[in-house]
């Protein structure tokens, strides 16, 4: 069973940036897909940047390319997400989850944090 534990959230002005980090336990990531997926009030989740176990393959949604940079840290077992010119519709839960090596996404987990919050003000 892994566990993954973020952290890094909290309550930023637009165009401020925040680095959350997903720390897996209990077992090692190397070889799966890891990724970012957020939430906002009333919506469905959605992905926001993935990374492959060789960290050759990259992801990121439209809405986030070019401000936000994900990355992993094998040898920590855990994964970046830097997160610059912050705006109020990045508002949401975040949430690291951990897939199989053959996928771009690990939409359907099977592992999953508890999520942290980020909070953007205008």
């Amino acid at each position: 069973q892994v566990h993954l534990l973020e952290s890094g959230g909290g309550s930023v002005q637009s165009g401020g940036s925040l680095r959350l980090s997903c720390v897996a336990s209990g077992y090692t990531t190397d070889f799966y897909t890891l990724g970012w997926f957020r939430q906002a009030p009333g919506k469905e989740r959605e992905r926001v940047a993935c990374i492959s176990y060789t960290s050759d393959n990259i992801y990121y949604s439209d809405s986030v390319r070019g401000r936000f940079t994900i990355s992993r840290d094998k040898g920590k077992n855990s994964i970046n997400l830097q997160m610059n010119t912050l705006k109020p519709e990045d508002t949401a839960i975040y949430y690291c989850a951990v897939g199989p090596p053959g996928v771009r996404c690990p939409d359907t987990g099977p592992f999953w944090g508890q999520g942290t919050q980020v909070t953007v003000s205008s």
